[in-house]
């Protein structure tokens, strides 16, 4: 699998298009067929779902929003299940203990494990309450979006269906991991959006945002308060009543296009606050980033065109740049506290992680979970579990060859030239150097010890040790190629921190590794 191969990566794609289209086809049989009590007590349209699941085009199915959409429905059909279990449940202590373990390795990247247990321990008491909510609460979220993705069809649905439970309950409130501003509505499987009235927004300000949708035999409406309010009417062609919007294209091609999505705004305490509207300047400096990408790197910007389609400005003081696995190409990066430099590289990094979750939808890159947190992160400065040194390792090798690619462009004909053009100074041209340097170490002391969880532990794959050969290869070639900016690096203010570095990787060595077995 190397790296930078976009025709492996195009066929990837459209192989996880065609996986992602069975999985909704078979989560709506499971349901009707398991779980038919349940559903119909939460009133999930799964006839509709599988209206859609014949009629969303084939992108939808690899793009941030479809996929998304049906990894949570894919989410609630688990908590389905574990509810049905609960109730003929007689063990009910430690069937919550192996829960709690369970959702704290299977859903890491969601707030799923606190809202099942906010005290951190695996309470029984009000268990089945938290999770009947957060049964709601999804049921909610997916019949929502799945009305929306095509009105048309919803109306369709509903009367080939007579389905008499017309109201869905719904939100209109900020939705900070898909990036959606307060009073907004999406609509389709692109990034389009219906905007709220002004009356009708202040009409849901008392209302903390809550909505009611209503899917009618001639079209689909919202009640908000007392007032009912058409959305889109089944009229020729059909017809929204409200302003449809569209985000901002950064850069478009023939072949793809990112746009750019609000501003994601944090708090002092590192935890979101709200959605706003991202100012023009911050779209021109990711396209000025993204251009300069595409010329010192075509082929990592080849990967980045395939794999990033929207881009979500992050302002959040201490916050790094950061993206979901359930969310392919959606990456929410910090415009407000990194500069031109930085912007450049959490690009590259964001898009690394879309590509190896790509890769590991298609390859088995290590035997099991393997959740214990016994490997050194040189990036981290803690110790992490195998899949978090696997992820760091394959995007901080791009990094490394992006700085290194970086160098290069500047160091060429014209390169100087170039290098301003991008905006970018003498010292982000040595700070470059360092990184690509620094990174090198970093990616060398985690190869290591993938090695050896590879050839001790029995860990990896023969797909996984196919890429951390690929990822070797790589970093010996951009070792090679950035090692005569060495000496340069070295006598700069950069060098007592390059130092400092490699004495840290050293320490951590002879203080963490390598692992025993019998110490796992």
């Amino acid at each position: 699998m190397p790296l930078l191969d976009s025709h492996l990566l195009t066929r990837l794609t459209y192989e996880f298009r065609l996986s992602m289209r069975r999985l909704l086809q078979d989560l709506c049989e499971e349901v009707q067929d398991k779980y038919a009590a349940l559903s119909s007590r939460l009133g999930l349209p799964i006839g509709l779902f599988e209206m859609l699941s014949r009629s969303l085009k084939v992108e939808a199915y690899s793009n941030w929003k479809g996929v998304g959409w049906i990894e949570t429905l894919n989410d609630l059909v688990y908590f389905l299940d574990i509810l049905q279990q609960w109730e003929r449940e007689p063990h009910r202590r430690e069937f919550t203990e192996q829960l709690f373990a369970e959702c704290r390795e299977k859903f890491f990247e969601h707030g799923y494990a606190s809202d099942l247990f906010p005290s951190g321990r695996p309470s029984v008491p009000g268990f089945e309450k938290r999770l009947t909510q957060l049964c709601e609460r999804l049921a909610r979220e997916v019949t929502q979006e799945g009305l929306c993705f095509d009105p048309a069809l919803a109306v369709k649905w509903r009367r080939r269906s007579g389905w008499t439970r017309s109201e869905v309950p719904g939100t209109l409130n900020a939705d900070f991991e898909r990036a959606h501003v307060a009073g907004a509505i999406p609509i389709g499987t692109a990034d389009q959006w219906l905007e709220v009235p002004h009356d009708v927004r202040r009409a849901i300000k008392p209302l903390s945002g809550r909505a009611t949708f209503l899917v009618e035999t001639d079209g689909l409406w919202v009640k908000i308060g007392r007032d009912t309010v058409p959305l889109w009417t089944d009229r020729e062609q059909g017809e929204y009543h409200w302003k449809v919007r569209k985000e901002t294209v950064a850069l478009a091609t023939e072949r793809s296009q990112v746009t750019v999505g609000p501003t994601l705004v944090y708090g002092n305490d590192r935890e979101p606050r709200t959605v706003v509207k991202t100012e023009q300047r911050h779209v021109e400096r990711i396209a000025r980033a993204w251009r300069t990408i595409q010329a010192a790197w075509p082929d990592g910007h080849a990967i980045l065109a395939l794999l990033t389609s929207r881009i979500v400005p992050l302002k959040a003081k201490g916050v790094v740049s950061f993206s979901y696995r359930h969310r392919p190409g959606l990456s929410f990066i910090n415009c407000f506290d990194r500069d031109r430099l930085d912007l450049i590289d959490d690009l590259i990094h964001e898009n690394s992680h879309h590509h190896l979750n790509l890769l590991l939808r298609k390859y088995v890159l290590y035997h099991g979970d393997h959740n214990q947190q016994i490997f050194y992160s040189p990036w981290r400065r803690s110790l992490r579990p195998l899949r978090g040194i696997l992820h760091a390792t394959f995007t901080f090798t791009m990094g490394a060859m992006l700085f290194e690619r970086l160098s290069a462009w500047a160091s060429g004909r014209g390169g100087v030239v170039r290098w301003k053009g991008a905006g970018l100074s003498r010292r982000d041209l040595l700070r470059a150097r360092f990184r690509c340097l620094e990174e090198v170490e970093s990616v060398r002391y985690s190869l290591q010890d993938l090695h050896y969880a590879d050839r001790h532990l029995g860990w990896l794959t023969p797909s996984g040790r196919r890429l951390v050969s690929e990822l070797k290869e790589a970093i010996d070639q951009v070792e090679r190629d950035i090692d005569r900016f060495r000496p340069e690096v070295l006598r700069s203010k950069f060098g007592p921190d390059l130092r400092r570095h490699s004495d840290k990787l050293k320490q951590a060595r002879m203080t963490y590794g390598p692992m025993r077995l019998s110490e796992v």
